[in-house]
C-alpha cells in the first residue's frame, strides 16, 4: 500500500487536483531534496512587592524634627522624582527618535531593495526580448547553426550541426549566443549538455522552424532515455528566446501511445526537456504537436516561462503542456496552452509554483497527479496564483481517475490537503468534487474561503453544489458553492 501525505496545497484562484494510481505511466526517475524549520521564543517578566515601613514613637521635639525632615525629604524626593521624570522623558524622546530614524532607514532600505529587485527583473525581461531579435551587446559572441553546416531546407538532418554549434557556444569563455535563424530545420534527438564556460547564462536565439524526425526509430530507448531536445546541467543559466517554433510532428507518433490501455506505459518523447537547469528563462517560443510533453522541467530551480504558445489537438494523448517534477521556484506567465492533456501537470517533489495570466483550453486544466507512483515521494506544496475563468471542475480530487475501467479502489492514502482563497467562475454545476478511495478515504481536507460562481448553461436548473465521497472535510470562511452536507 502506498501512503501519500500532501501538506498545504494552496491556490490563490482555482486549482484542479487529480490524484491517481499509475494514470500516467513511464514517468522519469529524478532526484532532489528540500526542507526547512522555524523556531519561536517567548519572554517572561517578573515584578517585586514593595517593602513595608516600621512605625517609630518619638517625643514632641522628635516629632518636630521628624516633620522638618519629612518636609525636606518630600522636597528632595519631589526634586529627585522630577529630575528622574525629565531624564526618563528625554530618554524616551531619544529612544523614540532613534526608533523613528531606524524605522525610516529600514523602510528606505526595504523600498530600495524592492526597487532594485523590480529593476533587475525588468532588465532581465528587456534583455531576453532584445536577445530574441538579436539585440545583444558587442561582448556577446554569436554562434550560428548555418556556420556549422546546418541546412535550412526542412529535409536534411542537421542534428550534428546543432550539437556542434551548442558545444562551440558552451565552451566559449565569454558571453555567447547560439543562433537558430529563420528557415526550416530538421533534427532528431539532441542533447545540449553542460557545464558551460560562459560567465553569464547561455543564450539560445530561436527564430526558425525546427522540426523533429517523425520516425520513432530515431528515439530508441523510450522517452526516459531519449526525448527530442534536452538541455542538461546548465548551472550558470539559460535563456531560450525568440519567435521560433519547435514542431514535434507528433501526429505520426500518437498511435504508439498506449497509456489509455496500460497502467505502466512508456511515454513518448517530450519536445523540450530541462534537467538540472537553474536560473533559466524561456520566452516567446512556440511548441507544436509534441509526441509527448511539450515542455518538461525536472530537478531544476528558478525557471521563468513567459509568453510561450503551446498547441496540439484536443484528442492528442498525454501531450501535457508544461510538466514539472522535483523542481522549485517555477513561474509561468502570459502564455497560451491548448493541448490534449493537462495544461500544466505537477508531480512529486515540486514546490513554489506560480502561474499567472495563462489561457488553458482545450486541455485538462492544472493537475497534481501520479501521486503514489514512486517510492519515497516528496510533497507537492505552495502552488499559487492560478488565474482561470469559466472552468469545468475547479476543485477536484479524483481517485477514480484511471481506475474506472477496472473498478478498482485506489490504494493511495490522501491527507492534509488545504484549498484556500479560491475564487472565480465554474461551468460545472458541481464545482467542488472530492472522489476519494473507498479503501483509503481522504482525511484532513480543509476548504477555506471559496467563492465560486456558476457561469454555465442558463437552462441548467440543478443546484450549484459540492460532492464529497469518502472524504472527511472541514470548512472555514465563505463557501460558495455550499459545503458537502
Amino acid at each position: 500500500m502506498a501512503f501519500v501525505t500532501r501538506a498545504q496545497i494552496t491556490a490563490v484562484l482555482l486549482l484542479f487536483l487529480v490524484l491517481c494510481d499509475g494514470c500516467d505511466g513511464g514517468r522519469p526517475f529524478d532526484e532532489g531534496d528540500e526542507g526547512g524549520s522555524s523556531r519561536k521564543s517567548k519572554k517572561s517578566n517578573k515584578t517585586k512587592d514593595p517593602s513595608k515601613n516600621k512605625d517609630v514613637d518619638v517625643d514632641k521635639v522628635g516629632d518636630t524634627s521628624k516633620n522638618t525632615k519629612d518636609v525636606d525629604a518630600d522636597k528632595a524626593g519631589d526634586a529627585d522624582k522630577k529630575t528622574k521624570d525629565v531624564d526618563a522623558d528625554k530618554a524616551d524622546d531619544a529612544s523614540n527618535k532613534n526608533k523613528d530614524v531606524g524605522a525610516d532607514e529600514a523602510g528606505g532600505a526595504s523600498n530600495k531593495t524592492k526597487d532594485v529587485g523590480a529593476d533587475e527583473a525588468g532588465d532581465a525581461s528587456n534583455k531576453t526580448k532584445d536577445a530574441g531579435v538579436g539585440k545583444v551587446g558587442s561582448d556577446v559572441k554569436s554562434f550560428n547553426v548555418l556556420d556549422y553546416g546546418a541546412k535550412a531546407d526542412g529535409k536534411t538532418d542537421s542534428s550534428i550541426n546543432f550539437i556542434r554549434t551548442f558545444k562551440a557556444a558552451c565552451n566559449f569563455r565569454g558571453d555567447a549566443m547560439m543562433v537558430i535563424p529563420k528557415g526550416d530545420f530538421l533534427i532528431g534527438p539532441v542533447l545540449f549538455s553542460g557545464p558551460c564556460f560562459n560567465p553569464s547564462p547561455l543564450i539560445v536565439q530561436a527564430n526558425g522552424m525546427v522540426k523533429a524526425q517523425s520516425d520513432m526509430s530515431y528515439f530508441t530507448g523510450g522517452a526516459d532515455a531519449t526525448d527530442w531536445i534536452t538541455f542538461q546541467a546548465l548551472k550558470n543559466g539559460l535563456i531560450l528566446t525568440g519567435d521560433g517554433s519547435f514542431h514535434g510532428q507528433g501526429a505520426l507518433a500518437w498511435k504508439y501511445n498506449d497509456c489509455a490501455h496500460k497502467s505502466k506505459c512508456e511515454r513518448l518523447p517530450a519536445n523540450m526537456k530541462f534537467v538540472r537547469v537553474n536560473d533559466t528563462i524561456i520566452h516567446g517560443i512556440k511548441s507544436v504537436d509534441a509526441k509527448g510533453f511539450h515542455i518538461f522541467v525536472t530537478v531544476s530551480s528558478n525557471v521563468k516561462i513567459s509568453n510561450v504558445n503551446i498547441e496540439a489537438p484536443g484528442n492528442s494523448p498525454n501531450t501535457d503542456g508544461i510538466h514539472i517534477s522535483k523542481s522549485n521556484k517555477i513561474e509561468i506567465t502570459e502564455s497560451v496552452i491548448a493541448t490534449g492533456d493537462d495544461c500544466v501537470s505537477i508531480i512529486h517533489g515540486t514546490s513554489e509554483i506560480s502561474i499567472k495570466n495563462l489561457t488553458c483550453g482545450p486541455g485538462h486544466g492544472f493537475s497534481i497527479g501520479s501521486l503514489g507512483h514512486y517510492d519515497d515521494e516528496a510533497d507537492v506544496s505552495q502552488i499559487s496564483d492560478l488565474i482561470m475563468d469559466n472552468v469545468a471542475n475547479p476543485i477536484i480530487i479524483d481517485q477514480e481517475y484511471g481506475n474506472r475501467a477496472i473498478a478498482q479502489s485506489s490504494r493511495v492514502s490522501i491527507s492534509d490537503v488545504l484549498f484556500e482563497n479560491i475564487r472565480g467562475t465554474s461551468v460545472s454545476k458541481i464545482a467542488v468534487q472530492l472522489l476519494c478511495s473507498k479503501v483509503n478515504p481522504c482525511s484532513g481536507v480543509e476548504i477555506k474561503n471559496v467563492n465560486l460562481e456558476y457561469s454555465g448553461l442558463p437552462n441548467d436548473h440543478r443546484p450549484f453544489s459540492s460532492n464529497c465521497t469518502n472524504a472527511k472535510v472541514t470548512y472555514a470562511g465563505k463557501q460558495s458553492p455550499p459545503p458537502c452536507s
